[in-house]
């Protein structure tokens, strides 16, 4: 699997390449998967706001259209002092690809600044598995 080192650096790379005319706020998101395989996103926004997708979203999606199906770890880089953590919207997105110990790991452009399991990030989630006791 990718060290988090290259994982930080493939979220930084890819923040660079955002498209924030609106809010100046570049998001970068590297996945590895269990494989070893390294995806990348970054947030895209739109003039019609709710129209634009966030970094997380983006990897996922190149990482299923790359074949792969599970997040294995996550690294999310923001700038500024706090911590830019995922949304609500995709941390279920992440869930779906996830298990509650998938370590998500938040940046700022020195390193990482805090790690969490998707668990801490999104308690008590409502994933793939509660649809399969029907």
């Amino acid at each position: 699997m990718a060290s988090l080192d290259t994982l930080f650096e493939a979220a930084k790379t890819i923040q660079a390449r955002a498209y924030v005319p609106y809010s100046r706020f570049k998001v970068g998101a590297a996945i590895v998967t269990p494989e070893g395989q390294v995806f990348t996103g970054c947030n895209v926004e739109n003039a019609a706001y709710p129209v634009g997708s966030c970094a997380e979203a983006g990897a996922i999606s190149a990482m299923i259209a790359g074949g792969g199906s599970r997040i294995g770890e996550i690294v999310v880089i923001g700038d500024g002092e706090h911590l830019v953590t995922p949304c609500g919207g995709c941390r279920q997105r992440i869930r779906e690809f996830a298990s509650p110990d998938t370590r998500i790991h938040i940046a700022g452009p020195e390193g990482i600044r805090k790690s969490f399991t998707l668990e801490e990030l999104l308690p008590f989630s409502f994933g793939p598995d509660n649809l399969t006791d029907r």
